[in-house]
């Protein structure tokens, strides 16, 4: 099972069509600790054996360094990869715990052909506006982004992190491609706004974290004690302290669930997710994380797993219940917008 291939699905109305599940490569130079380089080429490898195609990058992962690690690969495999990367968000090497957000033409310019020197490419697939800056009306930035789909720098465009209502908006200046914004067992607060918008204006959504940055697979317990100084997980309010305890006793109805198919918890997580696709009626493309390919194969055996509606139900009160918000500094989502 683990060779074959996953489904696929369109990236909006007009945008390519891809893999089921991408697959995000922040992890492989940035944020969850010591990295592995060569176990990291073998994982985009693997993958694409697979029939993952979307690549999920971005300017903010390791200062650049994310992007620079990943041209490589994108430029052996070229026609055969979809390659996604953002701008909007830097974070200071001096204080990682600040995130800066500017969203005005001169910094996408900026932006824009700086990943394409990064990248080492001529045009971007899909290009993401990261995090929204609400000094700039959005109908200003998607028109500069705009511009560089006329420009030939970029195919497709995409939204992060955003509301119903300005993806409307952003949509009548130009089609938007993709919204991507957390989604999984323990965060579905989009479900309440951006769902249906992207349903109504042909959308497709790409859940990040879809795993709950690893906690939904038990792989940590509490980031304090389990994971290595520096992974930015320790910084995350539902992963510490009374928090995580709680948290990870939600995590019962998910084994029950695993159990019955003989299947992993990340695997029942992620076929959750999967199967958001059926019930809002659009197109869900989750981009897990990982950096080792015996993982890619456990995940894209998700997408072969179908939960029934029992079990659907038995997962349906997670969410409501889960400890702590998903960051510290919750202004820089769009939960507080909506």
């Amino acid at each position: 099972m683990t060779d074959s291939t996953v489904p696929t699905a369109r990236l909006g109305d007009d945008g390519p069509e891809v893999g089921v599940q991408g697959l995000g490569c922040m992890g492989m130079s940035f944020a969850y600790g010591p990295t592995d380089t060569d176990a990291s080429r073998a994982t985009l490898e693997r993958a694409l054996e697979l029939g993952v195609t979307l690549y999920d990058t971005a300017d903010a992962y390791g200062a650049g360094e994310n992007e620079r690690f990943l041209a490589p690969f994108f430029k052996a495999h070229r026609e055969e990869v979809v390659v996604a990367t953002k701008f909007a968000l830097s974070i200071p090497p001096d204080d990682p715990t600040r995130r800066i957000i500017r969203n005005d033409a001169p910094y996408i310019r900026e932006a824009v052909e700086a990943s394409l020197r990064r990248l080492d490419l001529d045009v971007i697939d899909l290009y993401y506006m990261h995090r929204r800056d609400v000094n700039v009306p959005i109908e200003e930035t998607v028109g500069v982004m705009a511009d560089l789909v006329r420009e030939g720098k970029v195919k497709h465009l995409g939204l992060s992190e955003v509301t119903g209502g300005e993806l409307r908006a952003a949509q009548a200046v130009h089609p938007i491609a993709a919204v991507q914004s957390e989604w999984s067992l323990f965060s579905r607060d989009i479900e309440a706004g951006v769902v249906p918008a992207a349903r109504e204006l042909g959308v497709a959504l790409v859940p990040y974290s879809p795993l709950g940055r690893g906690f939904l697979t038990g792989s940590f317990a509490d980031a304090d004690q389990d994971l290595t100084q520096g992974d930015f997980r320790r910084q995350q309010p539902r992963f510490t302290g009374d928090n995580a305890a709680a948290n990870a006793a939600l995590l019962a109805p998910v084994r029950t669930v695993a159990e019955a198919h003989g299947a992993t918890l990340g695997q029942i997580a992620l076929a959750w997710v999967q199967q958001r696709a059926r019930v809002h009626g659009l197109p869900v493309i989750p981009i897990p994380g990982t950096r080792k390919p015996t993982r890619v194969e456990e995940n894209t055996g998700a997408t072969r797993i179908v939960l029934t509606e029992d079990e659907l139900s038995l997962l349906e009160p997670i969410a409501e219940k889960v400890a702590g918000d998903r960051y510290a500094d919750m202004t820089f989502t769009s939960a507080g917008r909506e």
